[in-house]
């Protein structure tokens, strides 16, 4: 099914840029994304596997080289988180921050591998069909959103813990234009607006970042398909997209963590 699209440009990203789906009842609209499904879990795993294994063998006297990066990780997500979250920060926020930054960064990473290394030497030699399969998890909407509006959620409980139910309720309606009844539709109606744009913006930053990055990767390796000197030309280029991506990659896990460190800070405050 991708020969007969590879030799064309369109049929190169076409066949690149679609997903290993199950498709779920009679529509297409509730379907799996098994690739972006897998990656994600096994390398949320391999994430927590690593921290575990440093943690596991860190020791008070002279750090090792491993427990020395880490520890450089904890202490530069810790500072960041306490910059912006005043309160118990040790509990749930510094840890959720951690968690979200490493992961992110390594999903994000998984678009420095060739295209086809993961179809071919793991998908394929276990026996699945790896026509359809992309190895960047934050390239699909359907995780950005998801991670979003797992923020979201979070955002809301905190709110009501710290405000309690009729509190947090009281600012949808009196904040910030004022209690009268008056007022009450346009307070809403702002409110609204404020938590239906935070998972959209939160998740479609980081998706559309990924996503460019990805097919800029394509577009690089077509060259390949025009002989040697689009081979050379495009290896080039591609090194330097690279190298210039490692700083979106970083930077796109970055934000997506202090986003989520502002919005649970900014829950737990009265307007």
């Amino acid at each position: 099914m991708a020969t007969e699209h590879a030799l064309t440009p369109s049929g190169y990203i076409e066949h690149h840029l679609s997903f290993n789906s199950l498709s779920i009842g009679n529509g297409s609209f509730w379907s799996l994304h098994i690739d972006t499904l897998v990656m994600s879990v096994a390398l949320g795993m391999i994430a927590i596997g690593l921290i575990w294994w440093v943690a596991r063998g860190a020791t008070a006297g002279v750090p090792t080289k491993r427990q020395a990066f880490i520890e450089l990780v904890f202490d530069f997500v810790d500072d960041q988180v306490k910059n912006i979250y005043h309160g118990n920060r040790h509990t749930f926020i510094a840890p959720a921050a951690l968690t979200v930054f490493v992961w992110v960064l390594m999903m994000n990473a998984m678009d420095f591998l060739p295209i086809d290394i993961v179809a071919k030497y793991i998908v394929e030699p276990i026996g699945g069909e790896h026509t359809f399969w992309r190895s960047v998890p934050t390239s699909d909407i359907n995780t950005t959103f998801a991670l979003a509006l797992t923020v979201w959620f979070l955002m809301i409980f905190f709110a009501i813990k710290a405000k309690g139910l009729g509190g947090w309720i009281h600012e949808l309606f009196c904040s910030p234009f004022g209690t009268s009844p008056f007022v009450w539709p346009a307070n809403f109606l702002f409110n609204l607006i404020e938590y239906v744009s935070k998972p959209l913006s939160h998740s479609l930053r980081l998706f559309g970042n990924m996503y460019a990055g990805e097919v800029i990767f394509l577009l690089l390796g077509l060259w390949a398909a025009t002989g040697v000197t689009g081979t050379i030309a495009g290896a080039i280029l591609g090194a330097g997209w690279s190298i210039f991506h490692i700083l979106i990659v970083a930077l796109q896990a970055f934000i997506f963590m202090m986003l989520t460190v502002v919005y649970l800070a900014m829950a737990q405050e009265s307007h």
